[in-house]
């Protein structure tokens, strides 16, 4: 109980120092409140560009679907001409009779069938440490 009064003027003194520093603040309380709002909206801007999931993620993953969706493509189009040739081969006699001349290199009688000569050019030898 003694030292409540010294309590007292401590606090007082520490309000009066204070005092002028919010009155202050009191002042410029707009300019305090528009700069926090541009250092919120460009920390916002930063995070929607280059966050986690930002514009610049968003437009790799974006050409990534694109090669994607042209590499299916591509493959259905593979797969839909196997599927004829598929399909040829089990219903036209004239294309298992093509496939048989091509791969397997029959002939009708009286014809004559082309063998390309072997490449002459030999691999060069892998390990080079001979020559010195």
């Amino acid at each position: 109980m003694d030292r409540a009064p010294q309590a007292e003027a401590l606090a007082a003194s520490c309000i009066e120092r204070v005092r002028p520093l919010a009155a202050h603040m009191y002042v410029l309380r707009r300019r305090i409140a528009t700069i926090a709002v541009v250092v919120a909206a460009t920390l916002l801007f930063l995070h929607v560009m280059f966050g986690v999931n930002g514009m610049v993620i968003y437009k790799k993953k974006r050409a990534e679907l694109q090669d994607l969706r042209q590499r299916i493509d591509r493959v259905q189009q593979d797969n839909d001409r196997y599927k004829r040739q598929i399909q040829g081969l089990k219903t036209e006699e004239t294309a298992v009779e093509k496939e048989a001349r091509e791969q397997m290199g029959y002939a009708k009688p009286g014809e004559y069938v082309y063998v390309p000569p072997a490449a002459s050019n030999p691999a060069p030898p892998a390990n080079h440490s001979a020559k010195k």
